[in-house]
């Protein structure tokens, strides 16, 4: 039996990002930067105006000074009028500020006020004096050209995309989302919607195990329900094209445990024993440089697993250097038994306080019902076989 940190170094030792590929802007959101992006010109590119109203001459835009208007600049115009004292020009926010002006105006500190006119103004008279450079936006004040706008690592959110659009880019390289198919194993499994006779049960792994590679950030590419045959097993991971491959079921020591039967010592996978309750039995390996993971049947046991094996290696996958779930530090709520001698993994519901066991049956793993309360992991060291009401646990935090 090896512990859980054992075989998660495992797998994070044997997967990393996918290769960098051009995305589009708008298809990017989530992924992770694989190159930094450097603006290709200044940002702003000119001075511009971030008011509607005035370009003027400072000195003769006094309290009460009437000035003649000569021009309009709207946004997008490459115009640069000509100002001559007493002069200004209508100018509209985001608009190339004259080469002749130092200051903007607001319509607001006007006789004019804010008001929609039709048509040019031949005059305006000032209410309020603006102060030297006021309402422009200097060109490069943002950035200068050639400085890196977003590193390489970050993941891409509306802002950032927004901060690559501006640098001026409609592309780019992004470590796509892990491709994953999710197939459950067992002759016993029926459809969440059909009437199980004796010996039957709901599968629900692989609706468990969609939503979570989703929320990691992967693609569900494949969902696939295999008999305990295994032909029928060889068949359907030979048909798969997918950057990883998650099986449930069948990873133990029975008869009819069909994924250790057909996978084991294929490529690299090997099955072991974690010491950790749920989910001891595991397989890992790669298949032709894909990635394998054979979890167990039982539904808390997949949660665990997923959580404690998957997750991570699939945020690897995706570029993402922060793969785990944060750690906080609660106190028993309640008094429950441990499983000494393995690490316990708990699905427990936490507060800004304490924490407590989601399920009231204890930690089996059949208890799937518990997972629909859970909002945490409640981590139980090996060497603890009782926790008290107060004593300090490290939780993982699922939500």
């Amino acid at each position: 039996m090896i512990t859980v940190d054992e075989h998660r170094a495992r797998i994070l030792g044997a997967v990393g990002p996918l290769p960098a590929a051009a995305h589009r802007t708008s298809d990017a959101t989530g992924l992770v930067l694989a190159a930094d992006i450097a603006n290709r010109w200044a940002v702003p590119l000119f001075d511009n105006s971030a008011m509607d109203g005035y370009a003027v001459h400072g000195a003769d835009a006094t309290v009460g000074a009437t000035l003649r208007i000569v021009g309009d600049v709207p946004a997008g115009s490459p115009d640069d009028p000509a100002i001559g004292a007493g002069e200004a020009v209508r100018i509209m926010t985001g608009a190339p500020v004259p080469t002749a002006a130092d200051a903007v105006v607001p319509l607001e500190d006007t006789d004019l006020g804010t008001g929609i006119l039709a048509t040019t103004p031949e005059s305006i008279t000032i209410t309020a004096a603006p102060k030297p450079g006021a309402h422009i936006r200097r060109a490069g004040e943002d950035a200068p050209a050639g400085r890196v706008a977003v590193t390489a690592g970050t993941v891409l959110g509306p802002w950032q995309l927004s901060a690559i659009a501006s640098a001026g880019f409609e592309t780019v390289q992004a470590h796509p989302r892990p491709r994953v198919a999710i197939i459950s194993t067992g002759s016993e499994l029926i459809a969440p919607s059909g009437t199980p006779t004796r010996g039957q049960i709901p599968e629900s792994n692989s609706v468990l195990l969609t939503a979570a590679v989703e929320q990691a950030g992967a693609i569900v590419a494949a969902v696939r329900h295999v008999l305990d045959d295994n032909d029928s097993l060889r068949a359907t991971m030979a048909e798969l094209d997918v950057d990883a491959v998650i099986l449930t079921g069948g990873a133990s020591v029975g008869a009819f445990d069909v994924v250790k039967a057909v996978l084991d010592g294929t490529g690299s996978i090997e099955f072991t024993t974690v010491a950790m309750q749920p989910g001891k039995p595991q397989g890992f390996g790669l298949s032709h440089g894909i990635p394998v993971f054979a979890l167990p049947g039982n539904p808390v046991s997949v949660a665990v697993s997923f959580e404690m094996f998957v997750r991570p290696a699939l945020r690897r996958m995706g570029g993402h250097t922060n793969i785990d779930r944060p750690l906080v530090t609660r106190q028993a709520a309640v008094d429950w038994r441990s499983r000494g001698g393995r690490l316990q993994i708990l699905p427990a519901i936490y507060d800004d306080n304490t924490v407590s066991p989601a399920a009231r049956g204890g930690s089996g793993s059949h208890l799937v019902t518990s997972l629909a309360d859970a909002t945490a992991l409640a981590l139980i060291p090996a060497d603890v076989d009782r926790v008290s009401q107060g004593d300090l646990i490290t939780v993982m935090v699922l939500s």
